[in-house]
């Protein structure tokens, strides 16, 4: 990993101790088992492109209807600097359109239906938003 990379940061993530990475993974949890009980079914987890400059997806599901959302987690102490979702720039929304390109190009010609879906995580409640983005 690179220095800066949030995902490889070791160092204390607050008062509570811990690392970045245990907290995201614990929000990534927190949000996979909310969409399984909203009747998602997971197909991988941490999607990530080849190369440096690429994009990961958090979460890639399928919901019953065969569509195959590509999910977002954001995990937040609090609402403050616009939270969660206010996190979810145009840079990062790139980012992730490109990964789920990448990926579909696996699914053959005739791709599924997609959806780019958040879940948002502040002070132990989990949103879910369904359509937050689209590819354009």
């Amino acid at each position: 990993m690179f220095p800066g990379n949030k995902k490889a940061h070791a160092g204390p993530a607050g008062p509570g101790g811990g690392t970045t990475r245990a907290a995201g993974q614990a929000g990534e949890d927190l949000a996979l088992a909310h969409l399984r009980a909203g009747g998602l079914a997971l197909v991988q987890r941490n999607y990530r492109t080849p190369g440096r400059g690429g994009g990961e997806i958090d979460l890639i599901m399928r919901a019953p209807d065969g569509t195959l959302v590509f999910v977002e987690v954001r995990s937040r102490a609090s609402g403050a600097f616009g939270g969660a979702a206010a996190s979810i720039g145009a840079a990062k929304r790139r980012r992730i359109v490109f990964a789920a390109r990448h990926y579909l190009l696996r699914c053959g010609a005739q791709p599924p239906p997609c959806r780019f879906d958040a879940v948002l995580i502040e002070q132990g409640r989990v949103q879910w938003l369904q359509a937050a983005f689209d590819a354009a």
